[in-house]
């Protein structure tokens, strides 16, 4: 019979044996999202699906993969993987994909979206890491990032963009933020500044008789501007006013949708600087208004149109509640869109 002493040897042996083998799992675990940024980004999936057809129709068959960057490592959801640089950390249940992970190689504040691994990708940091801190605002920003996908996806987009001609020689598509536009040019900041002015009195005005007098008075003025620009420069206008003005102008919908109609997930509501869905609708829409109030071409640049293009969108709603089904098929032209 096996001795106390033998006995109790072997069983502090066997202890500390897997003492070791735990503390080297530990030490070489898999990296992990942590638990508040898959709260967010499975919130945003949620609010997604459930939300996006009912603004843009066919909204759900765009791709809605997502890179996302903490401090050490990028984590691809919702995306098969690409290459051997991924390794799979396995499926998540709230995120409703298998998840792949590599060591970071994109700022820890990077916030695009673009072609990669064969789809438009949208490539996110932490909302710490981020300009917008708040889990809300950084989720609806994601919402934001996940249009372009939609506008990406169109299976004449890319040959449509190049069609303008604009690209100047640059394949990297870098153009679209480089552009040469003449933005420090004082007459055309003025004339700029005044547009901005006729588009926020056109969408305030609130009889019809204003509404009918703004509205003529800001496509008067549109059209002076477009006369006055070079016909590259005003393509380029038009471009971004399509492409970012109605990429913020849907972050608010989605946002004051989902304030009408969706209820939080409790996990999400738990969140230290959870703001609710109705609250972040009025401020992103009291903050677009504040911006066009402030407009300044020659020191903003290209943050212009994100503004501007965006209460468009929202002029257009009252002008002509079908124009959103004529935007993927006669694009890059806001203007074609409001009644003759």
């Amino acid at each position: 019979m096996m001795s106390l002493i033998v006995f109790m040897d072997m069983k502090r042996s066997f202890i500390h044996i897997i003492f070791i083998l735990t503390s080297s799992f530990i030490a070489y675990a898999a990296p992990a999202i942590e638990e508040i940024d898959r709260i967010r980004i499975a919130e945003a999936y949620r609010i997604g699906e459930q939300l996006q057809d009912q603004i843009w129709d066919g909204w759900s068959k765009a791709p809605f993969g997502i890179l996302f960057i903490s401090d050490d490592h990028e984590f691809l959801i919702r995306h098969r993987k690409p290459n051997d640089e991924f390794a799979s950390i396995g499926y998540d249940k709230l995120l409703e994909s298998e998840v792949f992970v590599r060591p970071r190689k994109f700022q820890k504040n990077f916030l695009a979206t673009f072609p990669a691994f064969g789809e438009p990708l949208i490539v996110v940091g932490k909302a710490e890491n981020t300009s917008d801190k708040t889990s809300t605002r950084w989720v609806f920003i994601l919402l934001h990032e996940h249009f372009h996908q939609l506008q990406y996806s169109q299976p004449d987009y890319y040959s449509s963009v190049n069609a303008l001609d604009l690209a100047g020689g640059d394949t990297t598509g870098m153009w679209q933020i480089n552009y040469p536009f003449p933005y420090k040019d004082e007459k055309v900041a003025a004339d700029f500044r005044e547009l901005t002015k006729k588009l926020l009195a056109a969408y305030e005005a609130r009889t019809k008789a204003d509404r009918e007098s703004t509205f003529k008075d800001y496509i008067e003025a549109r059209r002076s501007l477009r006369s006055s620009l070079k016909p590259s420069d005003y393509k380029y206008a038009s471009f971004q006013l399509w492409q970012e003005g109605i990429a913020r102008y849907t972050q608010y919908k989605m946002a004051e949708l989902a304030g009408k109609k969706l209820k939080p997930s409790k996990a999400f509501r738990e969140l230290p600087d959870y703001v609710r869905f109705e609250k972040e609708a009025e401020r992103l829409l009291a903050s677009t208004l504040k911006e066009m109030r402030e407009l300044d071409l020659r020191s903003w640049e290209r943050t212009v149109f994100y503004p501007f293009g965006a209460v468009e969108g929202l002029l257009l709603d009252r002008l002509n509640s079908n124009w959103r089904d004529r935007y993927h098929k006669d694009k890059f032209a806001l203007e074609s869109y409001y009644p003759k």
